[in-house]
Parts: C-alpha cells; sequence; structure tokens
C-alpha cells in the first residue's frame, strides 16, 4: 500500500489563488452596453467612470482616466515639470513604476528606507534626502495604509516641493477622515490592475483640485492634440479640425475598460467591508505566532486592505522562501511585496544602491510575504490559509 502524508489532502485541494478579481454580472451588463453602443475606445462611458469616481471622492477633485497608474505618474510629473537635473524622492520598497517614470522624464529618483512600523517612506529619510535638487516626493501608500502626509506635507512646504502621491493600493483609504484623493499634495494617482481593490483590468486614474494640472494631464493623455477624438466626433457640427501642441502620450483609458470600471466602483464600499472582516480575521488567528503581523489604521483613518503582508521574526523555525514553498505545496498562492529596488538590478547599477542604506527595508524584505486576500475568498478558503500558516509557523 502506498503510504500517504498529512499534506495529502491539502494538495488535492483547488489552488487558492494570491489575488483574484471580483467581477459580477453588472460589469458585464455595462461591457455589453458599451460594446453595442459601437464606441469602445474613450468616450461615454470614460467620462461617466470619471464623474463618477470624482463624485465618490468629493472635495471639488477632478478625476482623469488613464490606461495605467504608471502613465498616471508619468503625467502627474510631467505636468509639475519635473525634467533633466531634477531629484524626486521615491521609497525602495515600492514597484519599480514608481521610479521608473522618473527616469521618462530625464530626472533622478532619489531612493529612501521604509518606516518600520507601517513599511510606507519613512519621513525622517525623507528628510535626510532633500539637496538642493529635489522637486518633488513621491509617497506610496503600502498595502492600502496611508503614509504621514502630514509630515510629508509640511516637509514639502518648508522646502517648496511638490507631492505626488502613489496611491495604487489606497483606494479607498482615509487618512484623519479625508479620503486619500482629497489631501492637500499636487496629484494622486490610483491603480486598477487586475489585483486591485477595484479593477478596470488595466487602468488608473489622476486626481487633483488643480484645474492647470488637470487641463494639463488631460491634453498630454491623448498626443497633445487640442480637442480629444469623442468631443470632436460627437460635436452636430463639423469638428475635424484639431491642433497638436506638445508632443503628448497615448495614454487615454478605454470604454471598455471604464464599463467595468463603473461597475466596480458600485460595489466599492461593500468589497471594502469585505477585505477589512478578512484582514480583521487574519489579525486575530495569527495574533501569538511568531509573526509581525500589519497594524490596522489610527483613530480617524481607515485602511484599504489591498494587502496583508507578515513578517517572520526570529521564533519562527522556517525562513520565508520555505514557507512561500510550503505554502505552495499546499496549494495556497502568496506573494512578496516588495523586492525592494535597490536589490534590482538596473536601480542597483545605475544609482550605486546598496542594502546597508536602507536596512528597513532590507531586513523586512528577507521576511515578509503577502497572503491571499480578495472579496471573493471565502471564510472557508481564509481558514485554510490560517491553519497552514499556523501549523508551518509555529
Amino acid at each position: 500500500m502506498a503510504e500517504h502524508t498529512p499534506n495529502d489532502s491539502a494538495v488535492e485541494a483547488p489552488f487558492l489563488p494570491f489575488a483574484l478579481p471580483d467581477i459580477g454580472e453588472e460589469e458585464i451588463s455595462e461591457v455589453v452596453e458599451c460594446l453595442r453602443s459601437g464606441w469602445v475606445t474613450t468616450g461615454p462611458k470614460t467620462h461617466q467612470f470619471e464623474q463618477e469616481f470624482g463624485a465618490y471622492l468629493g472635495g471639488g477633485v477632478e478625476a482623469i482616466s488613464v490606461n495605467s497608474a504608471t502613465a498616471g505618474l508619468h503625467l502627474a510629473l510631467e505636468a509639475l515639470g519635473i525634467g533633466p537635473g531634477d531629484e524626486v524622492i521615491v521609497p525602495t520598497l515600492t514597484f519599480t513604476a514608481t521610479a521608473e517614470v522618473v527616469r521618462y522624464l530625464d530626472a533622478q529618483p532619489v531612493f529612501v528606507d521604509a518606516d518600520a512600523c507601517t513599511l510606507c517612506l519613512d519621513p525622517a529619510a525623507v528628510e535626510a534626502a532633500i539637496t538642493p535638487r529635489t522637486r518633488a516626493i513621491v509617497p506610496v501608500h503600502y498595502a492600502g495604509l496611508a503614509c504621514d502626509m502630514d509630515a510629508i506635507l509640511a516637509l514639502a512646504a518648508r522646502h517648496g516641493l511638490r507631492v505626488v502621491e502613489d496611491a495604487a493600493h489606497a483606494f479607498p483609504t482615509l487618512y484623519k477622515g479625508r479620503l486619500v484623493g482629497t489631501l492637500d499634495s499636487d496629484i494622486t494617482v490610483f491603480s486598477f490592475y487586475a489585483n486591485k481593490t477595484m479593477t478596470t483590468g488595466e487602468g488608473g486614474m489622476v486626481v487633483t483640485r488643480d484645474a492647470a494640472l488637470a487641463k494639463r494631464v488631460r491634453l498630454m493623455r491623448i498626443h497633445g492634440i487640442s480637442q480629444d477624438a469623442f468631443a470632436r466626433y460627437t460635436s452636430r457640427t463639423p469638428a475635424w479640425f484639431y491642433e497638436v501642441v506638445a508632443a503628448g502620450f497615448k495614454y487615454n483609458l478605454t470604454d471598455i475598460a471604464s464599463a467595468i470600471g463603473l461597475g466596480q466602483l458600485r460595489k466599492i464600499d461593500r468589497f471594502l467591508a469585505r477585505r477589512q472582516q478578512l484582514a480583521a480575521n487574519y489579525t486575530s488567528a495569527l495574533a501569538g505566532l511568531p509573526l509581525r503581523l500589519p497594524p490596522d489604521a489610527p483613530a480617524g483613518s481607515s485602511h484599504a486592505w489591498h494587502l496583508y503582508v507578515v513578517r517572520l521574526t526570529d521564533g519562527a523555525h522556517i525562513g520565508r522562501d520555505e514557507l512561500i514553498g510550503e505554502l505552495s505545496a499546499r496549494g495556497i498562492g502568496t506573494s512578496v511585496h516588495f523586492i525592494p529596488l535597490h536589490r534590482q538590478p538596473y536601480w542597483r547599477d545605475t544609482c550605486g544602491l546598496a542594502p546597508l542604506q536602507f536596512p528597513v527595508a532590507e531586513a523586512s524584505f528577507h521576511a515578509m510575504l503577502s497572503l491571499p486576500l480578495y472579496t471573493k475568498m471565502s471564510d472557508a478558503d481564509q481558514a485554510r490559509v490560517i491553519g497552514a500558516v499556523r501549523e508551518l509557523v509555529s
């Protein structure tokens, strides 16, 4: 008779992915309506999506849709006039897009370490990195928790710097009673990538209260053309004439993607409540293990819980890589957010970065993993994850 290991039944269970979009009939109906309308590129659905997103945030903001958050960050920095010789402060613990958009403009990213508790960028490290060439700061609201924006905005005001919030993880996140996107920064950029708190497949949104910045972003979003195709082709009078007034980009969001976004946006409060419940379940069930659990938001603020990132502590009898492998063997997907940019060959070699410059991000990287967290995840799914983590870590 063949031998069976204790984990045979777990291996045979369906694979539990790290993330999964939650798309239902509402989104499908919006897309079908879009396809039947004959308008599939940037048009009425996109304009509606922008209006509804701006209305959700409130605060008198303008919302400009783009085909990715990367595009949005690029447009934001371009609108602020960032260019050759300028320095832009970014965290090392982020996805490469946060830094690469600085290089698009021939400017120089300056990397700073993370706060040991929140893993957002450390305001003290930001202050130490400011030079006469510094022009902007790009704080990343890590995992869905807002950075210490009071400290960052105070630094920016004191040194005459611009602030672009990378809010790819942070919709909807509250900071001291205000939604991220309505704070006092220059521009905020959200992501609607497939694994985010809401999705359009690919896509993002640029948000600002500054009318001049909004005008520049809209212009550069579609080739630097003075009038977009929707405005021209829906006019009742001949409107074939347009002018190219700048060397712009091709960053517009399609109506098909916006149709998905409309359905997702109308569910965002339900999505948030489910993510908060799943995060609370993890925090309760994993307490007391040799793990450093992510902090919840302080009073008056809220966490979007895009990610649930745990860090192994000295009491754990398993390494991070081994834990990821063992969870995978049990049919459970995980990820790591992030491999710090100071470890990535391009940034390491181009900017002369070394691990000793970023002790918090470096130590956290070796200990961290992100557990599955998505709204379609059932209580039974989460119980599988919790049981496996408790077995392997304790």
